[in-house]
């Protein structure tokens, strides 16, 4: 079994047809679901479709893009926000600088929130980052010394240097469909040594469809396709490293396992 630990199921490309995707999914091996909210106008729709379907677990966040929008969003509403039996995770959230389409203090307020609750509930922090390595790496060491927490960096495309810091941190890091392109060799060889017990997998579909899915709208089910080819690169099967991706995320999302 699969797990896709990053998807976005109630974005155009997928909630059209939303059941015929999971149900594609589950017919490539795909076991689990994580549904991934980006602003709080989706957290009830998000955490809907987990509630309604067993093998869909739901986040609560939001995405760097979406701080401004946010000015009054304190930390007693995203820790309500995560009472549900459902709500797994936090995020995504994190800092985006390529695009900065928010204010870069407000990403990191909000990004810091998101810490503090996780720190309270267990449930691991969804790091979003893009050019912003230096801050990324501030924040999370400033906040690990305040007091552990869990996290990982979803869609991993950072530098090298950047993975091994966040690994001496605890984290655990997530391999997106970019890693098949045929331009992604640094991220190959990032995927490659990404210790067992730290590596997940997803799609962060509707975008970033894996080879050989490019130009389509990405699925669920692509996951499969990512993992192999991981799997390829590492030297191993697909069963080992979908035992394991499986493992690891149990163990990361563990609110999912109880």
């Amino acid at each position: 079994m699969l797990v896709d630990s990053h998807c976005h199921l109630e974005y155009e490309g997928l909630v059209e047809n939303q059941s015929d995707v999971l149900d594609r999914a589950r017919g490539a091996g795909v076991g689990a679901f994580l549904n991934i909210s980006t602003k709080r106008a989706e957290w009830a729709q998000v955490v809907g479709t987990a509630n309604a379907k067993p093998d869909v677990w739901a986040s609560v966040g939001i995405h760097p893009h979406n701080a401004d929008a946010h000015p009054d969003l304190t930390r007693e509403e995203l820790l309500e926000a995560t009472r549900d039996s459902r709500v797994i995770g936090m995020g995504e959230t994190g800092l985006d600088y390529y695009y900065d389409k928010s204010d870069r203090a407000e990403q990191q307020r909000l990004f810091r929130i998101h810490i503090d609750v996780a720190r309270e509930t267990g449930l691991p922090v969804i790091i979003h980052t893009r050019d912003a390595e230096d801050d990324t790496l501030a924040i999370l060491a400033d906040e690990m010394g305040k007091g552990a927490f869990p996290a990982l960096i979803h869609c991993f495309t950072a530098s090298a240097e950047f993975g091994e810091k966040v690994l001496e941190l605890g984290l655990s890091i997530s391999i997106s469909g970019i890693v098949t392109f045929k331009n992604a060799k640094d991220l190959q060889d990032v995927a490659k040594s990404v210790p067992q017990d730290r590596l997940l997998v997803e799609t962060d579909s509707p975008f970033l469809a894996p080879v050989p899915h490019r130009g389509k709208p990405c699925e669920p089910g692509f996951v499969r396709d990512t993992a192999c080819f991981i799997a390829d690169l590492r030297g191993e099967t697909l069963e080992e490293l979908a035992e394991y991706t499986t493992r690891n995320f149990y163990t990361l999302f563990s609110k999912a396992a109880s």
